[in-house]
């Protein structure tokens, strides 16, 4: 029986080594043995393979373009043989040669997709993730090469590597790519290997991994780690730009403790020194910044003059930082403020956007900031900024609270150039007008380069369209209809028109403009019987008998603190020298009239005269003078110790603080509250209106 068992084992194992050498399929495993490991099919043709071996001799000492189209053609005879295969990986690899990686990535593919277990399967599966790779199919480079990274050793290893690492930045695999980085830095065997990963490593950090993940990498790593310093520094540097002073300080200090010879020492060094004089202030020091130099140098000239008059006599030391206007500028010279000059509170800046970066960076820091913009959001960064300047809506607001409150005008109008100061002041303006109850009835455009308002002027009184006026045809048909001369029709059309009587139903007009333009605009409006030059009864009755109407109603103009001009060499205004009585009974704001009774006014106005003979205070002036002056007196109450929490707890309490742009109080926003200038014209010339009293003769 035993010889028997024998005999059968030999029988089955002489058909199996039978049939592989006739190509068919072996025989399947007897019951209980072991299971095989899957192979390929084999296909082997001696015709192709003699045929390939002409194909070689017939290529060989052909240019490599010829030789592929060679082997393509041998493909296309003997496409189900092996032979047929190897043909195909040697297109492969000579287009890959050629650096003609479309084709090399299409051969290949093809090729790994008919016999993944093609004998050099893995050279082919490494050429077509480097050719996908140099087409930037990043993420297809990334997943065909990845499965090869415990297969290959040798050069193929290090190409590789770094095939693996370009692929994934390229599919901004970033994770992917600085776990091989660090992998790379740790294994390298020279100086310069170490240096070179190091190297991209920095390079990684600055411009692709986030601030979460490198403090993540960071935190998992051992400080014995080459990049160790090199990431705890590159997180030192992104918690000093995001001003997270605390994670700064105990970041640098564990890279000094676990790293004392790396070479960010120095710089580590200076960075927590810096660090730690946030908090410092060095006596009463105040900074102030503004534009100093550039085409904005006169409002900053403007405000220091204020600045150096509230401070003349003081032990208050500046620090003057030139911000040309500029947010970048301005961002650094807080910083500067803060780490270098040890400032306990800073003046300015002027405009809106250095002042919400100079406000940013306060905020972090800690430093009390009293800008000068009259952006009114600026106050919400934070509790350490405050804002002191004239805004449009306080404007706006005083105008609306007097001709409503005061005068009892129900209905309003515009008339606004078509600038992005007209549209705001305008905008704000309707929205105050809505709210106090009344109407806005009108609103005109005009382009910033006009001179003439004849359009506009007709379009607020109803004499531009005159197709919407039923008495426009009532009286037209009225004046022609027993004419049949075409010529004396038309006079007598002109007539019609020129007796057409003005739809004022406004008693007040808006004009949100310069003084120049203003001077213009009145004028024109007289044209269209607008009569703006009066606001006593005796006059208006005079008007009445004058042009036989019995109706006749007045318009008040209001304005802002654009209207507020020079005087010329007489002394007079040049507003009212421009607009003549056309401007009479008009009303603005400012917030600053050098000529006014206020006590705290004609002090600043006298003291301004003596120090700067040559030159008449505006409001840039004032505004300089009363900042200074609130965080002078604030310093001398603060005998003890100073800090700027503690300037800062005080500028928010100040309230009824008399300056030179009236008695100012800080609001839950920090916005400074105080009430404006009114002023009005009259044959005089421009005085001052108390903001509950009536224009004379109303």
């Amino acid at each position: 029986m035993m010889h028997l068992r024998l005999a059968a084992a030999g029988l089955i194992a002489l058909l199996a080594v039978s049939c592989a050498s006739q190509g068919t399929a072996p025989l399947p495993a007897l019951p209980g043995a072991p299971p095989r490991k899957p192979t390929g099919e084999i296909r082997k043709d001696p015709t192709a393979d003699q045929a390939l071996a002409q194909v070689e001799a017939s290529a060989r000492g052909q240019p490599k373009q010829k030789q592929v189209e060679i082997y393509l053609n041998f493909r296309k005879a003997y496409p189900a043989t092996s032979a047929g295969e190897e043909a195909l990986y040697r297109a492969g690899v000579l287009s890959f040669e050629l650096g003609d990686y479309v084709n090399a990535r299409k051969q290949f593919n093809e090729l790994l997709f008919e016999n993944p277990l093609f004998p050099q399967a893995q050279d082919a599966r490494l050429k077509l993730g480097l050719s996908a790779l140099e087409l930037k199919s990043y993420r297809d480079a990334y997943q065909t090469l990845l499965p090869l990274r415990d297969r290959v050793s040798g050069p193929q290893k290090v190409q590789l590597e770094d095939a693996l690492r370009k692929a994934a930045e390229g599919a901004r695999l970033y994770d992917q790519a600085m776990k091989m980085a660090l992998q790379k830095a740790e294994s390298a065997t020279t100086p310069e290997e170490r240096s070179a990963a190091l190297a991209h490593i920095g390079e990684l950090v600055d411009a692709q991994v986030g601030a979460d993940e490198v403090a993540r990498i960071q935190a998992d790593l051992s400080p014995s780690n080459p990049a160790w310093p090199l990431l705890t520094f590159k997180l030192a540097r992104v918690y000093q730009h995001t001003r997270d002073v605390p994670k700064l300080k105990s970041t640098l200090q564990s890279l000094l403790s676990n790293a004392p010879g790396s070479p960010y020492t120095a710089e580590a060094q200076e960075m927590l020194s810096r660090a730690d004089r946030v908090g410092q202030v060095r006596g009463r020091t105040v900074g102030v910044l503004l534009p100093l130099t550039g085409k904005y140098k006169a409002f900053g000239d403007a405000v220091m003059r204020g600045i150096r008059l509230a401070l003349k006599g003081s032990d208050v030391e500046l620090v003057v930082k030139d911000t040309q206007g500029d947010g970048t500028r301005a961002a650094s010279a807080v910083e500067e403020l803060v780490f270098n000059d040890g400032a306990v509170a800073a003046i300015g800046p002027l405009f809106i956007e250095d002042s919400k970066r100079a406000a940013l960076v306060a905020q972090d820091l800690g430093l009390p900031l009293l800008t000068l913009t009259r952006s009114e959001d600026v106050t919400d960064i934070g509790p350490f900024v405050f804002r002191n300047m004239l805004t449009y809506s306080a404007q706006t607001r005083a105008l609306v609270d007097w001709a409503a409150g005061v005068m009892g005008y129900k209905t309003f109008a515009a008339l606004y150039p078509n600038t992005p100061y007209g549209v705001e002041m305008t905008n704000d303006f309707w929205d105050d007008v809505v709210a106090r109850g009344a109407a806005m009835r009108g609103a005109e455009s005009y382009t910033s380069d006009q001179t003439t308002f004849t359009t506009q002027s007709k379009k607020l009184v109803g004499r531009y369209y005159l197709d919407d006026r039923r008495d426009y045809f009532e009286g037209v048909q009225e004046a022609t209809k027993d004419i049949k001369d075409s010529y004396r029709r038309r006079k007598a059309v002109e007539k019609a028109k020129s007796a057409l009587e003005p739809i004022v139903d406004f008693e007040a007009l808006f004009i949100p403009d310069e003084w120049q333009r203003v001077g213009l605009v009145a004028p024109a409006l007289a044209v269209e019987d607008i009569i703006t030059n009066t606001c006593d009864p005796k006059e208006i009755e005079k008007l009445k008998k004058t042009t036989g109407r019995t109706e006749i109603r007045t318009v008040t103009l209001l304005g802002g603190n654009g209207w507020n001009s020079p005087k010329n060499a007489d002394g007079i205004p040049q507003l009212v020298e421009r607009g003549g009585k056309f401007v009479l009974c008009s009303v603005f704001v400012d917030g600053f009239y050098a000529d006014s009774n206020r006590e705290a006014t004609k002090r600043f106005v006298r003291l301004y005269g003596e120090a700067y003979k040559d030159s008449a205070p505006n409001l840039l002036d004032a505004i300089g003078f009363d900042s200074a002056r609130m965080l002078r007196l604030l310093l001398d109450k603060q005998t003890a110790s100073l800090d700027r929490a503690s300037v800062r707890d005080g500028l928010a309490a100040t309230k009824d603080f008399e300056g030179a742009t009236g008695k100012t109080s800080f609001n839950a926003k920090r916005e400074a509250e105080k009430p404006l200038f009114f002023l009005t014209i009259d044959p005089k010339g421009i005085r001052e209106l108390q903001p509950n009293e009536r224009l004379s003769g109303s």
